[in-house]
């Protein structure tokens, strides 16, 4: 008969894989059919990237505020305004890359990619905060690198899914994708410098760094002239108001499971989870929206999660997880559109 004590905390982790692994995966998938996949008996593509990240963020913002409420916590700034806005601006930048880049690559190309943020990562956090790191995370970023270049130059020659736009792994996709790991690891690591020695509760930092990034969006949503047009294809679309919806609850609601995972059990059971989830976000895209693999992308993929699986279970000694850690960058930090 199992001890309560290991029963308890057996429930605790398959609680935390499932929401996470539920609400990132609903995440990934969401992305892709809002970007890739037409609406209505017209065949209209939803082109507004921004306004995703206004109702994410709104949605971010509105449940930091009522938790910090609940905690009879102060709503006050504890750093600088500023500091607030500059992560915001950054993140803004991350996250309408992310989305942009959707339209000129599949899902599986993107997700994978994203495992070559440890280099920008690494980059920033030695410029940055002057960080060191080891021969092996520079060999670990290597291999990655090398198994996402396999996955993106030799993509499989025919692609059967009905929502190929025939801008696949183009190079205006590819600096997309670029741009999206250059912003995220700066993100995060710019963050971690701006916000050290504040004592500052997590829900505090959220609320307004997320409302500096309401306020943006919707001024850059006003100045393109998207705002309206967005409404109007949402009001037209009930079916993507409900995504979008359900893009922003989901996204939100795995910000609680990631934060009580690397509370609960640390930085090594959620970087290993995390390698899992997108492992079965590429499975599950390139089984619901029909891309095929080449040969090449699937050594690719071994050598990329290979890698990383390698690097979680040679950890012996528990580390804390920080906005600049090499594994998953950011993974933690702000309303996270990093599926």
């Amino acid at each position: 008969m199992a001890e309560p004590g290991k029963e308890k905390r057996f429930w605790n982790c398959a609680f935390a894989i499932s929401g996470i692994m539920i609400t990132l995966v609903i995440y990934g998938v969401l992305q892709e059919k809002i970007m890739r996949v037409p609406y209505g008996k017209n065949k209209e593509l939803f082109r507004y990237s921004l306004f995703l990240v206004f109702c994410n963020r709104i949605t971010t913002c509105a449940v930091s505020a009522g938790a910090l409420l609940a905690s009879k916590k102060a709503l006050d700034p504890v750093a600088p305004v500023y500091n607030y806005v500059a992560v915001s601006i950054s993140n803004i930048l991350t996250t309408t890359c992310q989305y942009e880049a959707l339209k000129y690559v599949s899902f599986p190309v993107q997700t994978l990619a994203k495992c070559a943020k440890m280099i920008p990562v690494m980059v920033w956090g030695t410029l940055i905060m002057q960080k060191r790191y080891y021969g092996k995370d520079y060999l670990l970023a290597v291999l990655v690198t090398l198994g996402c270049s396999l996955f993106i130059l030799y993509p499989a020659s025919t692609d059967i899914s009905p929502y190929n736009s025939g801008r696949e792994s183009t190079v205006w996709g590819i600096f997309l994708m670029i741009g999206y790991l250059g912003f995220d690891g700066f993100t995060s690591t710019f963050q971690d410098k701006l916000f050290r020695g504040y004592d500052m509760e997590i829900h505090n930092q959220i609320f307004y760094t997320t409302l500096c990034s309401c306020i943006l969006s919707f001024t850059g949503l006003i100045i393109q002239g998207h705002l309206l047009l967005a409404i109007d294809f949402v009001s037209r679309h009930r079916d993507c108001l409900f995504d979008i919806a359900l893009l922003s609850t989901v996204a939100t609601a795995s910000q609680f499971f990631i934060s009580y995972t690397i509370r609960t059990f640390g930085a090594l059971t959620f970087a290993t989870i995390m390698t899992t989830r997108q492992l079965v976000s590429i499975l599950l895209s390139c089984v619901w929206f029909g891309h095929p693999l080449s040969w090449e992308q699937y050594i690719g993929a071994v050598i990329v999660f290979g890698s990383l699986y390698t690097k979680s279970f040679l950890r012996t000694t528990p580390q804390k997880l920080t906005s600049a850690s090499p594994i998953h960058g950011g993974e933690a930090t702000l309303s996270n559109d990093r599926s």
